[in-house]
């Protein structure tokens, strides 16, 4: 299986979310990252959709999506060509032994602390999969107390756009 990123653009409707998650669920495919949230347009949506599977059944599946009433252009993108990235908050143990190092990871990785405790600090890291990934697998040793990731966000590279101004919602009322 290999890794796909839809980039999705939906009507900022109520239920769209809730249509699209259940087609791949119906489908038996699980979305490994999901994240949905408005576009330079205020009446559209970006879904940016995350999932493994072959791809002749994701093929199917962005037929599926094409034909939802509330869904206006799918495109897939590719690592190469697109900009990916997502946030995390950790929050690890840190002592006075250990927070001069933690620090210093911090600082390798191009993360912020955001929060301070006596025996803890909250890092905010962006970037993609793998440098998170990498991240997490460093701080590790010190103990991670919580973790939370938001979805993957992605936009092409380049001067293209997926949208235009003249994009708007069809009317399919007739």
């Amino acid at each position: 299986m290999s890794r796909h990123t839809l980039s999705v653009l939906v009507e900022d409707k109520p239920g769209v979310l809730a249509r699209v998650a259940s087609l791949f669920s119906r489908r038996g495919f699980n979305i490994e990252s999901l994240a949905v949230g408005p576009t330079e347009m205020p009446e559209v949506s970006r879904m940016t959709i995350v999932v493994s599977v072959e791809s002749l059944p994701l093929e199917q599946v962005t037929k599926q999506l094409n034909k939802l009433i509330n869904v206006l252009k799918i495109v897939e993108l590719d690592a190469e060509s697109a900009v990916q990235r997502q946030i995390m908050l950790v929050k690890v143990r840190a002592d006075a032994s250990t927070r001069s190092s933690i620090l210093e990871t911090v600082n390798l990785f191009r993360a912020k602390v955001v929060d301070v405790a006596l025996d803890a600090v909250t890092i905010e890291a962006t970037g993609d999969h793998d440098k998170l990934s990498a991240f997490l697998r460093v701080l590790e040793p010190y103990g991670i107390k919580e973790l939370v990731q938001s979805g993957m966000v992605a936009l092409s590279r380049g001067g293209r756009a997926m949208t235009d101004r003249s994009l708007r919602p069809v009317d399919r009322s007739a």
